[in-house]
């Protein structure tokens, strides 16, 4: 055994550097590669850090002209502000609670529609799922109108339910859980059916359990959307008890004749926390889906 050993040591020792343990064929860092990617993250968290340093700026140093970078005096009066003037409590509930509502609904329904489209069989699978594909390609502005004056129709405007209700399925998000759920074996499936299970338990305790990756990043970008919704929040709520946050900024912060800029960009500060922390959350089930979902047909 000791002689093998000695004999194994020593053909390491004769082998060429590199060839023992050593990375051959593996691609080197490049620095050129680092230095792009490092330029690129400048030039993305420079608007933020812009914008958290300005909310801690007077009105006057914001219209200051050249600008300046850091806060001469940094201040919390345009923070006090929010949380004091503003009815914030209320604008950062209906906000949570629109954004939740209609990520849990897309969360549930396009999981359902994905778990239909990539696992049963049934005439026109298709063809319906080309055209829940086409919806993607039609603009919002397109639509605004016409959902306005259905759901007007329904007696829903200035209520939650309009708000809500017309986000609580979405054809992207349909389309990415069908997506996912192509990579779950068929065979999987027809091991549960064939031990009596229904195709709701199956969706419930074989396919679900799955899709965490596709659900952490469907979760992640259905909030930020909803989070960030302006246009169709400014169109359906008509009172102030119905605002959404960033409603409440644009109408509170931007007057007929000038511009509160340093409540703007506290106002800004507050909204995008939630879905840094959002995110924070679940960017590893994010990337992961990002990766393992697939373009299957």
């Amino acid at each position: 055994m000791t002689a093998a050993l000695d004999a194994a040591t020593r053909e390491v020792a004769r082998r060429p550097r590199g060839a023992a343990g050593s990375h051959i064929g593996e691609p080197r860092p490049r620095a050129w590669l680092y230095v792009v990617l490092g330029l690129g993250l400048v030039l993305v968290v420079t608007p933020f850090v812009w914008m958290a340093l300005g909310a801690l700026k007077t009105e006057g140093e914001l219209r200051a002209n050249p600008p300046t970078w850091l806060p001469r005096e940094a201040t919390w009066d345009n923070f006090r502000e929010l949380f004091t003037r503003l009815d914030f409590p209320q604008f950062f509930a209906n906000s949570v609670g629109v954004a939740l509502a209609v990520t849990l609904g897309n969360l549930l329904f396009c999981s359902m529609l994905g778990y239909a489209f990539a696992k049963i069989d049934f005439w026109g699978r298709r063809w319906l799922f080309r055209l829940v594909l086409a919806t993607l390609m039609i603009p919002g502005m397109v639509t605004l109108v016409p959902l306005f004056v259905l759901v007007s129709n329904l007696g829903m405007v200035n209520t939650y339910w309009g708000l809500i209700l017309p986000f609580l399925a979405g054809p992207f998000g349909v389309f990415l859980m069908r997506q996912f759920m192509l990579g779950i074996p068929d065979e999987l499936i027809d091991a549960a059916r064939v031990d009596g299970a229904g195709e709701l338990r199956i969706f419930a305790r074989v396919v679900m359990p799955l899709c965490k990756p596709a659900l952490a990043t469907l979760a992640i970008l259905t909030f930020l959307a909803s989070w960030n919704n302006f246009l169709w929040a400014l169109v359906v709520a008509s009172t102030e008890d119905m605002y959404t946050l960033p409603v409440a900024l644009a109408l509170y912060s931007v007057g007929q004749n000038s511009t509160r800029y340093g409540l703007l960009l506290a106002g800004a500060v507050v909204v995008v926390v939630p879905v840094l922390l959002v995110f924070l959350a679940l960017q590893r089930h994010f990337v992961q889906g990002l990766a393992t979902t697939g373009l299957k047909s």
